[in-house]
């Protein structure tokens, strides 16, 4: 509710006289007028929405993970990180160097790693009321040039690695009313060229998670899944080509790109409003809308676009 001083605050430059004069009502005025207002004490709420819960994080020694547990740090949450490489993490810890930060070194390709990662972070923080889905690794080749390995490896990174985790950590978040929440990706809503094995795990990451949202309509934890679209990070480096061997460059120019911390934004914001989905940036947007209603444009609009890639294998 709003207090009296605010409210103050917020109307304190309105003249009633010229509410009446272009409206005939000093309510309608109030509504058009006070969104400035609104949105820096909405802004406040948000950035208390998560203080003293307990998040865990999957991939974040880079990229989107990276900047999320750093900002969910800023506001008070308690946050556990897990990723393959140990050296990395120590870096994290050591550049974030905060006392409420837990790692833990885990594959989420392993279910074994995934249900240790869930039960030490209990362990250590006693509760766990979000968990964000967001190891992720992508890939870059024809399907007929394919080593199939590198399409396992998507699915076992991308679609087990949500679903190992997601089992595990379900009890304790069904017990805080909590979120779980994929990191997915336009590929989820439109099969793209050269990206069978990711748009694949994508596809069955969002169905996962469809699925699971409305077994908990009632139980009162949200489940959703975010598409960042095209976001500054390391993913399109560590891309695997047809051999499976890190492509170690992106076709992209990744200062155009949104930034991974404006996109840990949007998503906390997201968490904490519990929303279904949210699919960021204009290009997204407009991808899976005429994907939904001109499918059949949408193909050849998706396939010039990769074509005109640098060194793309569509070009070969």
């Amino acid at each position: 509710m709003l207090t009296p001083d605010w409210y103050r605050e917020a109307t304190r430059s309105f003249q009633i006289s010229d509410c009446h004069r272009y409206f005939g009502s000093a309510n309608v005025i109030i509504i058009i007028e006070v969104p400035n207002q609104i949105n820096k004490l909405f802004l406040r709420l948000m950035d208390q929405g998560l203080q003293n819960k307990t998040v865990l994080i999957t991939g974040a020694t880079s990229g989107i993970g990276k900047a999320l547990a750093e900002r969910l740090l800023q506001q008070g949450a308690k946050v556990a990180v897990c990723a393959r490489n140990e050296k990395n993490l120590n870096e994290l810890k050591m550049s974030l160097n905060h006392p409420d930060l837990f790692i833990i070194q885990s594959d989420v390709s392993i279910e074994g790693d995934c249900k240790r990662f869930v039960e030490e972070a209990f362990k250590r923080f006693g509760r766990i009321d979000v968990l964000i889905n967001n190891a992720g690794i992508s890939m870059r080749a024809l399907f007929k040039d394919l080593d199939l390995n590198v399409l396992r490896q998507s699915m076992d990174v991308n679609f087990w690695g949500t679903v190992y985790c997601s089992k595990y950590a379900l009890p304790h978040i069904l017990k805080t009313k909590g979120s779980i929440v994929g990191i997915s990706s336009i590929a989820g809503y439109k099969g793209l060229p050269c990206r069978t094995g990711y748009s694949s795990s994508k596809f069955a990451m969002q169905g996962f998670l469809e699925s699971l949202r409305i077994e908990m309509l009632h139980e009162g934890v949200n489940v959703m899944w975010v598409s960042p679209g095209f976001v500054a990070s390391n993913i399109r480096n560590t891309a695997m080509n047809a051999s499976g061997s890190s492509q170690a460059e992106t076709p992209l120019d990744e200062s155009k790109l949104m930034t991974a911390e404006e996109c840990a934004a949007r998503i906390i914001q997201a968490i904490i409003q519990r929303k279904r989905t949210m699919v960021m940036t204009v290009q997204g947007k407009l991808t899976v809308l005429i994907n939904k209603f001109f499918p059949g444009f949408a193909d050849k609009m998706v396939y010039k676009h990769f074509a005109n890639e640098p060194d793309s294998p569509l070009k070969k």
